[in-house]
């Protein structure tokens, strides 16, 4: 016995392969391959220079020197970040709040923070400082070589 197809038998047919293909591709483009997120390591090497041979390093010619700054992570947000700063000489009149929340362990070198009612700290190697983005005064230093860490709720300023 024969059956005979009917217009709508076959638009429905062609509806329900339509709504099959839709339904599979929905469901492998949902498949996505998850991207591998990795630690950010500074090696002891890293720590006493390496770092900064990196091509990503950012240099800032200066009249005492360059400076050298390299970030090692950057939050998938936008909002937090750290990395290695190597800077020379210098003298930092901070009129307007910092801007972000910045802490700071010092490798080599020294920096004296002076706050706008004259109170002062010497920060050496091996010491550390956290710096709030409302923080105004005079930063002052012979250069030196810092890890930092930096939160900025905005993003701005990383």
């Amino acid at each position: 016995m024969m059956r005979t197809i009917t217009g709508t038998d076959a638009l429905m047919t062609r509806y329900l392969k339509g709504l099959a293909a839709s339904i599979c591709l929905t469901a492998a483009s949902s498949l996505t391959v998850a991207e591998t997120i990795y630690p950010a390591k500074l090696s002891n090497a890293d720590l006493m220079g390496k770092a900064f041979d990196n091509p990503k390093t950012i240099v800032t010619e200066t009249s005492t020197g360059n400076i050298l700054d390299i970030t090692a992570l950057k939050s998938s947000d936008g909002k937090f970040a750290s990395g290695m700063y190597k800077a020379g000489k210098s003298r930092s009149e901070i009129t307007k709040p910092y801007g972000v929340d910045e802490f700071m362990f010092f490798l080599e070198g020294s920096v004296t923070l002076t706050s706008d009612d004259g109170s002062q700290m010497t920060i050496n190697a091996g010491e550390a400082v956290t710096i709030p983005k409302e923080w105004t005064g005079v930063w002052e230093t012979d250069g030196y070589r810092k890890i930092w860490v930096i939160y900025s709720e905005s993003g701005e300023g990383l």
